[in-house]
């Protein structure tokens, strides 16, 4: 069966279906392919920023309401950073209005992407092709041609590929050429587990940086029916250089961590411990070329202080979206030189906040300087709201990057 399109989107998680939706509600016709059957698990943390929430706003304000009604989802008011030394500072988000306005929410990725698919499936603008897996891109002289398999077998030409399939993206290896460098990649493993006391009233998510895991971290995110996501991200170089086993590691921590022990005692978890891969955006890459788009975990736009992707990605489809109608309305061709646009757009969106991860992950390396942050702030009314702030706005965080901001700290009361 040959096809033809236009616009042709590899992959929906939350990248392709955001811009499959963008698409739609600008009046563009686009093709959707993913090589899953929808519901299907996601491994991943869960976790869902107030980004993620502004960009359904963009597309749609009423799935936000219609988000907070679902019962898989948990809202969560803040975040707890635990030091080295097992010392806690709680930040509340500082957008919290009142306890019908959360911020920030956990949901198990099998649910929250089955929620936009079935948004796209209603699309009539959108074509959509689940259990489709795209095994063959190249380009023609005129077009991108795509090879697929499973429920559905093409050959199909599109006019522009917008790539969003992930860590392992076909369309990253064949047209970006990418590959996996170490110093800028993470790997990830979640299990869940119900039982887990000592959860914070108000549902924070909880960031552990034991000093066995920097700069990386284990993470706890209350999910409903007294579950959680419990996982660890550490830099595939730190693993590679310490043949760190995460999945002992996770089992370690659990076990054997005086402050996470006792929390643990009589919790189970539920199936196995599972791992995925996390490029991360602590090196810019070129995103764009002739005829494609790189989007999402395809783009290594995970952040490399907190790990979120989800919040990244969606704005990445979303920007995308923007860049095809402008091409389209401007009558404009998919060159890399038009393309290049979509670079701007995104590091113009994404490149300061990134940037300032990577330094806060660099510094998390040092555990006294952790350590001491976090004690100052439990004494410091006014530095502990500065870190709130900091925390809600890239710019206030940038001072994480000026020595004075330490001098500071040493002084403040």
């Amino acid at each position: 069966m040959n096809e033809y399109e236009k616009i042709t989107i590899i992959g929906a998680g939350p990248a392709g279906a955001t811009t499959a939706l963008a698409l739609a509600k600008s009046g563009i016709p686009c093709t959707l392919f993913d090589k899953a059957v929808f519901p299907r698990d996601k491994i991943c943390g869960d976790a869902i920023s107030g980004k993620v929430l502004e960009l359904l706003r963009k597309l749609n304000p009423e799935w936000i309401q219609e988000l907070h009604a679902q019962p898989y989802t948990l809202p969560t008011w803040g975040i707890s950073f635990i030091a080295p030394n097992a010392q806690k500072v709680d930040l509340p988000f500082q957008k919290q209005v009142d306890f019908e306005k959360p911020v920030g929410f956990v949901i198990r990725r099998k649910d929250f992407d089955n929620f936009l698919i079935e948004k796209v499936k209603k699309e009539p603008l959108v074509r959509f092709y689940e259990g489709t897996e795209v095994k063959i891109a190249r380009y023609r002289p005129d077009s991108i041609m795509i090879e697929t398999d499973g429920a559905e077998k093409l050959i199909y030409y599109t006019k522009v590929i917008l790539g969003a399939d992930g860590a392992n993206s076909i369309i990253a290896s064949r047209f970006g050429k990418y590959k996996l460098e170490p110093r800028h990649h993470s790997a990830g493993i979640r299990a869940y587990f119900t039982g887990i006391t000592g959860i914070h009233p108000q549902q924070y998510i909880e960031l552990h940086y034991l000093k066995s895991l920097l700069p990386g971290y284990l993470w706890i995110f209350p999910l409903t029916e007294n579950s959680a996501n419990v996982g660890i991200g550490m830099r595939s170089d730190h693993i590679s250089k310490y043949r760190v086993n995460l999945k002992q590691e996770l089992l370690n921590c659990v076990q054997k961590e005086p402050h996470l022990a006792e929390r643990f005692k009589n919790a189970s978890m539920e199936g196995t411990i599972s791992g995925w891969s996390l490029p991360l955006g602590s090196k810019f890459r070129k995103l764009s070329g002739h005829r494609y788009l790189l989007l999402g975990d395809a783009g290594a736009l995970i952040d490399p202080f907190t790990g979120e992707g989800i919040g990244n990605a969606m704005y990445s489809g979303y920007i995308a979206a923007m860049t095809i109608q402008h091409c389209i309305e401007k009558k404009l061709d998919f060159s890399d030189e038009v393309l290049l646009a979509y670079d701007k757009a995104v590091f113009q969106r994404l490149k300061e906040e990134l940037e300032i991860s990577s330094t806060l992950q660099r510094l998390v390396q040092y555990p006294w300087l952790f350590n001491w942050i976090v004690k100052k702030a439990n004494r410091s009314k006014s530095l502990k709201e500065t870190l709130i702030c900091m925390f809600e706005e890239v710019e206030m965080r940038n001072r994480f990057k000026n020595p004075l901001f330490y001098l500071k700290i040493l002084f403040n009361k």
